[in-house]
């Protein structure tokens, strides 16, 4: 009967027949965790004679559960898996809520509104409370909403722990929202995490019957639950307390999201007769990968202690590529493509070349394209075809051709200008009965007899698009680029959104601004708009979708999780690109995971890049090799001629001012007792370098991007984490080293 656990490991079999009582596996990458809890299942249904119905396996994805099914049904006979319960967080609350919800004062057909649903609800909710979207962006709401919920913070606890103006406003929304929902008879996504807490803290007798019927459960990735998932898990597992979960800390990269570490750091602590396996033999990578792997997470402070483990060899080092741009960095990311189908006859379909921001991909797609590599993005869309990119190119096509329809049509109301369909369709008659363009309509909107709000809205967009073409006549791409920014505040706009999605666009739109000094850089002469456009032209025209599924993969190593490659590229290894403008010591550490997610997608080869100079916000800058590299030992890391690092060279932090990676940053020029304590001293003043960690009185936590002068008169420039970027006189600014 236990035949089929021969398939296991010895570890993983231990674990599978440990069906009594709190169990905890550490499930290292590529050590076979997905298997782990399908053969668990079926030694339940098997040999111990459970029920299905009596056994729940929560996964976050639809594809995991599915995938959990069927190995199942594999593992059994087709069907044996029917009663059991297995499926993702929402969908298995969402079924326990259509049993009871009606005791909390819901109907049980209720709906379940999605995300532009509770957008459109909070719009209502902000009308009625006169709060505009203007002062305060719908998406922002939204977001400190679910990250409230996320956290089982109901409205009444939100309003007395709101500290900023963004929070205070959200406070008074969700409440009101929370309302609407209720009074619609819906609920959102976050509220399928959340109600079952409020169902069974109201009707423990509710909870009581789940507990009864859910004997065994079972959750897959554990490290990814934020706090309500943590909650509702718990209680139902109270009282026969068979719950088993399954995940790995070093993998956790989601907070931004909700995913709270602790939940499986602290599983010991909540659990205290809790069996523990770790599961270290990786059957993916070679001993070189997850050597550094090793290497590289054993400098975070709060994890659980383990070592991956490979049953092949050693294999190759990792290469380091050292660029001069990010430019140059494409282009050996592309030689290298090619020297490893000609001389190891590896596949397209082999290679993955991941970067830690949505906007690096573009240079990466210039250079694929150019040199006709098939490739594919994935999690994202091509960076010309990005809603973002579309909607300022759009501007400068018209900034040109003034008779572009189609373009004024997506620019005349971004950002929002109160021109909505009605009136276009009004200006559209004008247009018609005088026999002129739309445009021409609009300078003339004064004499159409329409509102004067319609006519203020117009004159305002007509008078960006009058300076913009002037800036066009004389001016560079770069400079025609800067003041569309300055004169619409979209990118303001998407940072005081401050969604992880707005932040993307706005990241991406900086990159459009750092193409457009690179080209007007490079073509001081003949670098027309004209020019520029054409060549967005042909880059959004080429296309992507390949005949076959031989081409390159390009992606962020966030949507590269779960996934395995024979060889992987891990491109911008720079500091604040990757680990990205790291402030704290929890965000350096998750950076870390990150990276080591990143190159445990490896099965063969790693190759590890960095520019020395790369265009971020329109500007060029000089750029510090990452300290994730330096983590590794220098003895698997040779360069591309094949000579092997030095330790000093691995090591090496270009005069950045680190300190011990688990600590984060450290200057190493405060040298004084105050200075190392944190405080600058008067008497003196340090000799501020790039890289830099501070803290300011108003300002908060930031970086130093360059020094200006010395003495008295010295300034630095500095991003600040809430506050942009700042030049600061050192004699007045009061600065703090950060520790």
């Amino acid at each position: 009967m236990t035949d089929f656990l021969n398939d296991l490991n010895e570890v993983q079999r231990n674990a599978v027949i440990a069906t009594t009582g709190p169990v905890m596996v550490l499930a290292g990458a590529g050590s076979g965790k997905t298997r782990v809890i399908t053969y668990r299942i079926a030694y339940l249904i098997r040999n111990e004679g459970v029920s299905p119905q009596n056994i729940l396996a929560l996964t976050f994805t639809n594809k995991a559960a599915g995938e959990m099914r069927h190995r199942v049904d594999t593992l059994l006979h087709q069907g044996s898996s029917r009663g059991l319960w297995i499926g993702t967080f929402h969908s298995i609350f969402a079924r326990i809520l259509r049993n009871s919800i009606d005791l909390i004062g819901y109907d049980k057909n209720f709906s379940i509104f999605d995300s532009e649903d509770s957008k459109s609800l909070i719009r209502q909710s902000m009308a009625e409370l006169n709060i505009s979207v203007e002062s305060v962006p719908v998406n922002t709401v939204q977001g400190l909403i679910s990250r409230a919920k996320n956290s089982f913070i109901l409205p009444s606890e939100f309003h007395r722990n709101a500290s900023d103006y963004n929070q205070q406003k959200a406070s008074q929304i969700y409440e009101l929202y929370a309302r609407k929902l209720k009074e619609n008879n819906a609920l959102d996504f976050d509220d399928l995490l959340i109600k079952p807490l409020e169902l069974f803290n109201a009707h423990p007798e509710v909870l009581q019957e789940l507990q009864e019927t859910f004997r065994y459960i079972m959750i897959d990735e554990y490290q990814d639950t934020n706090r309500a998932q943590y909650l509702v898990a718990k209680m139902l597992g109270a009282k026969h307390r068979n719950i088993f979960v399954v995940g790995d800390d070093a993998q956790s990269i989601y907070s931004w999201r909700g995913a709270d570490i602790s939940n499986i750091l602290n599983f010991q602590d909540d659990y205290h007769d809790a069996l523990t396996f770790k599961l270290v033999e990786n059957y993916r990578s070679t001993g070189n990968i997850l050597k550094a792997a090793n290497n590289v997470i054993s400098c975070n402070l709060r994890q659980i202690k383990k070592e991956l483990i490979s049953h092949r060899n050693e294999g190759e080092p990792l290469t380091l590529i050292e660029a001069y741009n990010e430019r140059n960095e494409a282009e050996r990311v592309g030689e290298q493509i090619r020297n490893l189908r000609l001389k190891q006859g590896f596949e397209f379909r082999s290679f993955a070349v991941f970067y830690r921001t949505n906007a690096q991909s573009r240079v990466l797609e210039d250079v694929m394209r150019q040199h006709k590599i098939p490739y594919k993005i994935f999690g994202s869309v091509s960076f010309y075809k990005r809603k973002e990119i579309k909607d300022a190119v759009a501007y400068l096509r018209f900034i040109l051709n003034d008779r572009d329809g189609e373009s004024l049509l997506r620019i005349i109301n971004f950002p929002p200008r109160k021109i909505g369909d009605v009136s276009i369709a009004k200006l559209r008659e004008f247009a018609e009965d005088r026999q002129i363009s739309l445009y021409e309509a609009i300078l003339h909107s004064g004499e159409g007899g329409f509102q004067p709000r319609l006519v203020n809205a117009l004159s305002s967009f007509s008078a960006v698009i009058e300076t913009l073409r002037k800036v066009a006549v004389d001016g560079t791409v770069y400079e025609v680029l800067t003041e569309l920014f300055t004169l619409t505040s979209i990118p303001l706009l998407l940072q005081t959104e401050n969604t992880p999605e707005s932040l993307v666009r706005y990241e991406n739109l900086q990159e459009l601004l750092s193409m457009a000094r690179d080209f007007s850089d490079h073509n001081p002469d003949t670098g027309s708009l004209g020019d520029f456009l054409e060549n967005i032209s042909l880059a959004s025209d080429y296309d992507e979708t390949q005949e076959s599924d031989n081409y390159v993969s390009l992606m962020t190593v966030h949507a590269a999780k779960g996934l395995e490659f024979p060889v992987v590229f891990i491109t911008g290894l720079e500091e604040r690109l990757f680990p990205l403008h790291c402030y704290e010591p929890e965000e350096l550490e998750e950076e870390r995971r990150l990276f080591y997610v990143a190159m445990t997608r490896a099965q063969e080869k790693i190759f590890l890049s960095w520019a020395q100079s790369r265009y971020q916000y329109g500007q060029q800058h000089h750029c510090l090799r990452s300290m994730f590299i330096g983590e590794i030992d220098a003895s698997i890391v040779q360069t591309e001629s094949g000579n092997f690092l030095s330790d000093r060279q691995a090591k090496e932090k270009v005069a950045s001012g680190f300190s011990s990676p688990s600590r984060g940053y450290q200057s190493k020029t405060a040298t004084s007792s105050s200075a190392v304590a944190g405080v600058l001293p008067k008497s003196s003043q340090p000799a501020f370098r790039e890289g830099t960690m501070v803290h300011h009185a108003v300002f908060g936590p930031g970086v130093v991007l360059d020094v200006q002068g010395s003495g008295a008169k010295q300034k630095v420039r500095i991003t600040f984490r809430n506050a942009g970027e700042k030049t600061l006189m050192v004699q007045y600014a009061n600065l703090r080293i950060q520790q």
